[in-house]
């Protein structure tokens, strides 16, 4: 069951950006670096990773984990170190000179599943391969169900 949990507290962390750029457009769509740029000159994060999206994800996880009975506490840790991976995620896509929005498969999923998973282990006495499984699960759902989403209208690229 915590398994489950933890796999709904991710989708909600990565999902709700998507979510909230379907529904507010442009609104409000700040760039978390404010469109400051690296040593290399190439963005520091890119026009993809907003303050609406960061803040709309702290939000939901923050109340999702409370509602799961994992506690508010786990859902702000599990919204902000997905966040964090997610920008760590858009930091390296940029240093390797991708524009926002592209595919890096592996690169995408990983590090905002695993920095969750690491920093709640102790808290909710996870498994090693209870996180393992967590961060499996969370990174071939995102690759299948993407395209799907994208079919839907709901995300922006099939991937």
């Amino acid at each position: 069951m915590l398994i489950l949990k933890l796999l709904v507290l991710l989708t909600l962390a990565n999902g709700t950006p998507v979510l909230l750029k379907k529904l507010l457009g442009s609104c409000c769509a700040w760039p978390v670096d404010g469109g400051a740029r690296f040593f290399d000159a190439q963005p520091l994060l890119g026009s993809s990773k907003t303050l609406r999206g960061l803040l709309g994800a702290l939000l939901v996880t923050t109340l999702g984990g409370a509602a799961l009975g994992l506690g508010w506490e786990v859902g702000l840790l599990v919204g902000s170190t997905s966040m964090l991976g997610d920008l760590f995620s858009s930091f390296i896509k940029r240093r390797l000179k991708r524009p926002p929005s592209s595919r890096a498969t592996g690169l995408d999923q990983l590090p905002e599943s695993l920095f969750p998973v690491l920093a709640c282990q102790s808290s909710l006495d996870l498994t090693v391969f209870e996180a393992a499984v967590v961060v499996g699960v969370f990174f071939l759902s995102e690759v299948v169900f993407s395209p799907l989403f994208y079919r839907l209208g709901i995300r922006d690229q099939p991937y």
